[in-house]
């Protein structure tokens, strides 16, 4: 598990951890990549590793909850992202995989808010359902009302 340590441990049992004085990302977040555990929790390794492994363990079955409610009801996205969030307390690697959804996020947020981008989809959105009216049209002039599979030969 990369905590974002450098792998230097002092006398004391202390581990070093990334630098809270990092580059801010993008959007202008001040915080640090590294873990966000208490410091009294950094200064004991065992104490340290075992809150990181609680931290994954939570972040994991949030992010299997998620996962699950993709083909199911429910907000599935939403929550994969949840637990991203939960192991990006701990887990640097995780930090910088929500730090690229978010610019990400971003860039396509302003991308459609492009009136070229809106006429567009509004053009083809409008073309789509005239299509799917003219189709629906045709099946109850020459079937009615009938669903599909009751309708007997013609």
């Amino acid at each position: 598990m990369n905590t974002g340590s450098s792998g230097t441990e002092g006398s004391s049992g202390e581990v070093a951890v990334a630098s809270e004085e990092a580059e801010p990302d993008e959007a202008g977040s001040e915080r640090g990549l590294g873990s966000r555990a208490p410091e009294f929790i950094k200064r004991r390794r065992a104490l340290h590793l075992s809150w990181q492994v609680g931290v994954f363990v939570i972040g994991l079955a949030v992010v299997a909850a998620g996962i699950v409610m993709l083909p199911l009801p429910g907000p599935g996205w939403v929550v994969i992202f949840a637990g991203m969030a939960i192991w990006a307390t701990e887990f640097v690697w995780a930090q910088l995989v929500l730090r690229w959804t978010k610019r990400k996020v971003t860039e396509a947020a302003q991308k459609a808010l492009d009136p070229k981008v809106r006429r567009r989809n509004i053009t083809l959105t409008a073309i789509g359902l005239t299509i799917v009216a003219v189709l629906v049209g045709v099946y109850l002039w020459k079937f009615g009302f009938v669903m599909p599979w009751k309708i007997e030969d013609q």
